[in-house]
């Protein structure tokens, strides 16, 4: 039997993204709350219009008793009523308008809610994703490192087996194949570990098989790290999901608070209908009563609240309560957003600044570890030594190669906030 081979998927940072968003259930469940949302306010729109029901209801009555249609005492009849009625709100003290506008805030509110999920996950993809490059990187670098130990423990081996070197040359030389074997492991655990979790984020199978594909990284020297916060801060505000569902739930409790008040005013409908009745005890033909007995009626109905056990003051209290906690919220998002995007702009300057420091130690510590490999060879230095400048030059590379993507995922975040898209 042939096993045929699971054909790798490549998926980049665009199709993670977009993977992502598509996929994920939390993302699906406030898009369902947006449409309960739009459909609340379809109905509070509904409320302003003229309602129009029909009735109807056929009995039989047992029993001394007086017949309506017949304006008799009878022992029994057959009786028939239909009845069509219309109601027309005419003042409602506004409420019916606040309502409409608080459900149209509120729907606002869960389209900016859908964005802030999306937003969310989009941060952690792209956070996942360029540390899965930085680990596949070191994955790199490790078996570099290790082919290179490897070659060094050879070349031990041959000057111990000539008597060139001491055993605790070759001792040095093996312990550091082991140490480069164990970075390696670790590198690769790594690895696997980011790409399961991105996995996880684009809600694929973890069977599946992917690869991530190598992105062109554009020149960090030349990207934009001279951000101030204010200005950031103030780009960001006005768009930024987190503050717009604030800011609408606000406006939405504003108007919720403007309907609780006009419950507290009389109000006024118009109301009309058209009725008829059937009774056995007439002689006259079914359709002849029907069109002999039609009432209509229209009229004004006012409704006055007086005292209603407190209900409508109190949840004009709670309404008022409400508002008030929703301006908080809203300066407390904004808040958090101001001290988000300085932390963010700090982050940017010393990934800046950690970057060149790395890229300055790795050329420093490459140099001294050729320079001590060459003094190792001709007898100049120990093992010690050897291994100790490898064991750095091995360290600074690491370090270059999180400050390189830490620097790229900082300035992609600052982009984030700017509403700049993000992509490499």
């Amino acid at each position: 039997m042939v096993v045929q081979a699971q054909a790798v998927r490549k998926i980049g940072l665009r199709e993670a993204i977009d993977l992502a968003l598509s996929n994920n259930l939390q993302v699906k469940q406030t898009v369902l709350q947006s449409d309960i949302s739009a459909e609340n306010l379809k109905q509070s729109k509904f409320e302003l219009v003229p309602s129009l029901n029909a009735s109807s209801s056929a009995s039989r009555q047992f029993g001394l008793f007086f017949d309506q249609t017949s304006g008799t005492v009878v022992q029994e009849a057959d009786q028939l009523d239909g009845n069509l009625g219309t109601s027309v709100p005419i003042f409602q003290g506004f409420s019916l308008r606040n309502r409409v506008l608080q459900n149209k805030a509120l729907l606002k509110s869960d389209i900016s809610n859908v964005e802030k999920i999306k937003n969310d996950l989009l941060l952690s993809v792209i956070t996942t994703y360029l540390q899965a490059l930085a680990n596949r990187d070191l994955v790199v670098a490790s078996n570099q490192q290790l082919t290179l130990s490897k070659e060094q423990l050879s070349i031990a081996q041959r000057n111990f087996d000539v008597g060139n070197k001491t055993l605790a040359d070759l001792s040095q030389a093996r312990a550091q194949v082991a140490n480069n074997e164990l970075s390696l492991t670790n590198a690769q655990n790594a690895y696997d570990l980011s790409v399961l979790e991105l996995k996880q984020l684009m809600e694929l199978s973890l069977q599946e098989e992917i690869e991530l594909e190598i992105p062109v990284i554009p020149s960090l020297a030349k990207l934009e790290s001279g951000y101030t916060a204010s200005a950031v801060y103030n780009q960001a505000v006005e768009n930024y999901p987190d503050v717009r569902v604030a800011k609408y739930n606000t406006e939405a409790a504003a108007y919720a608070l403007k309907a609780a008040k006009g419950d507290l005013y009389p109000s006024l409908s118009f109301r009309g209908g058209i009725g008829t009745r059937y009774s056995s005890i007439l002689s006259n033909s079914f359709s002849k009563q029907l069109d002999e007995n039609i009432n209509k009626y229209v009229g004004l109905q006012v409704n006055i609240p007086i005292f209603n056990n407190y209900r409508i003051r109190s949840a004009a209290n709670i309404a008022k309560i409400r508002y008030e906690s929703a301006k908080v919220a809203e300066q407390v998002a904004k808040n958090s957003l101001n001290k988000v995007i300085n932390q963010a702009i700090l982050d940017l300057r010393a990934a800046d600044k950690r970057f060149y420091a790395t890229q300055s130690a790795l050329e420093s510590s490459k140099e001294a570890f050729e320079v001590t490999k060459k003094r190792y060879d001709v007898g100049l230095v120990s093992a010690i030594e050897l291994n100790t400048s490898q064991v750095n030059f091995n360290k600074s590379e690491f370090d270059f190669i999180q400050a390189k993507y830490d620097l790229l995922f900082r300035s992609k975040v600052v982009d984030f906030y700017l509403g700049n898209p993000i992509n490499l």
